[in-house]
């Protein structure tokens, strides 16, 4: 793995700090030497997201980074996703400071970091690398939809929300990783540049690709998975909400790629407000209404909840989780809480052919 630092300052613990959250939990791709974020300075990064000690130290600077990191990083990766994917302005003096010292760096925004000039400049002097990931190749080499789900012979279940950032990516994972521990032969599609940085084999930045092809490319990438690797099950990672009003495309797309088999529905009971401008206070959807709406648009049934704990006590959630579990008769379950076993658990029941 390659040595990487994280920039996430003043955003480390938000919701707009996912990116840093994701790799902080999970990377195959690059060992996290730390976070840069003056804010949180001194504490486990690991405590700030989510109250667990990961051994990731919080740095108030890169200079302070690269005077107690045993080794320099390779790279400094762009640790926010902010609306509008722009660079923070505060951003800058760090990654040029990063781009002097030799070390390369990594963002996922739509800003192209690789295409200014300030950056590109100290960039070609130091001999380091500007990689932008959540850019969609070239029009020559986009795939145009194919109905490629329907002759893959794996069960196929996206887990989708009803807001964005609410942890869909993570009970992805945690649900691959699950499966694969009972012997189900499993795969992971990333849909978004967190999931991509943290290492996922297959995938795509799927708010990059112009509308015409978004369907397509993921076809394509789920296809890929299937053909290469004859994974049993293939989780696919949701994006946004069916009904948010911003985020809406990335679900259809991954709905229209996927075809699903049945759904994971990601929901967080504490939270008041969709992810998006706090000014606009756009209120979260009823749960009910949703899930109705993913079947009858999807075509599948929806067969757990995974539940983000935010705002709430751990009593709060285990609370929680039992009066959805009597509503709606499936698994509601917080992943960090109790791990995926009863997700696993209700995938394997419906499809018993899972079982070996």
């Amino acid at each position: 793995m390659n040595d990487a630092l994280v920039l996430c300052e003043g955003k480390l613990g938000t919701t707009a700090g996912k990116t840093a959250r994701g790799l902080v939990r999970y990377s195959r791709k690059y060992r996290i030497l730390g976070v840069i974020d003056s804010t949180n300075a001194g504490r486990d990064a690991g405590e700030v997201v989510d109250g667990i000690r990961r051994g990731i130290p919080v740095f108030s600077s890169l200079s302070e980074a690269l005077e107690r990191c045993p080794s320099k990083p390779e790279y400094l990766i762009i640790g926010v996703a902010t609306v509008g994917g722009l660079l923070p302005n505060e951003f800058r003096p760090t990654i040029r400071e990063a781009l002097e010292n030799g070390i390369s760096v990594i963002s996922g925004l739509h800003e192209y970091l690789a295409e200014e000039k300030e950056f590109l400049e100290i960039a070609k002097r130091t001999g380091t690398s500007i990689v932008d990931i959540r850019k969609e190749p070239p029009l020559p080499q986009l795939h145009k939809y194919r109905n490629l789900a329907s002759v893959i012979q794996a069960v196929k279940i996206p887990v989708l929300g009803t807001d964005a950032a609410i942890g869909k990516r993570t009970t992805a994972i945690e649900i691959t990783e699950g499966l694969n521990r009972i012997g189900v032969k499993t795969e992971f599609i990333a849909t978004g540049q967190t999931g991509l940085l943290q290492g996922a084999r297959y995938g795509v930045p799927l708010d990059a690709i112009q509308g015409d092809y978004m369907v397509g490319e993921l076809e394509h990438a789920i296809y890929q998975a299937w053909l290469n690797e004859k994974p049993d099950v293939i989780i696919v990672e949701g994006q946004g909400s069916l009904t948010h009003p911003v985020y809406v495309c990335g679900t259809r797309a991954i709905i229209s790629a996927t075809k699903p088999d049945a759904i994971i529905i990601q929901h967080a009971p504490g939270r008041k407000f969709r992810t998006y401008d706090p000014e606009l206070k756009l209120p979260m959807p009823d749960l009910h209404k949703e899930i109705a709406l993913y079947e009858a648009y999807a075509n599948a049934p929806v067969i757990g909840l995974g539940i983000n704990h935010e705002g709430l006590s751990i009593d709060e959630v285990k609370d929680v989780c039992r009066k959805l579990e009597a509503v709606f008769g499936i698994p509601a379950v917080d992943v960090f809480l109790e791990g995926s076993e009863r997700l696993v658990r209700a995938i394997v029941d419906r499809f018993p052919f899972l079982k070996k």
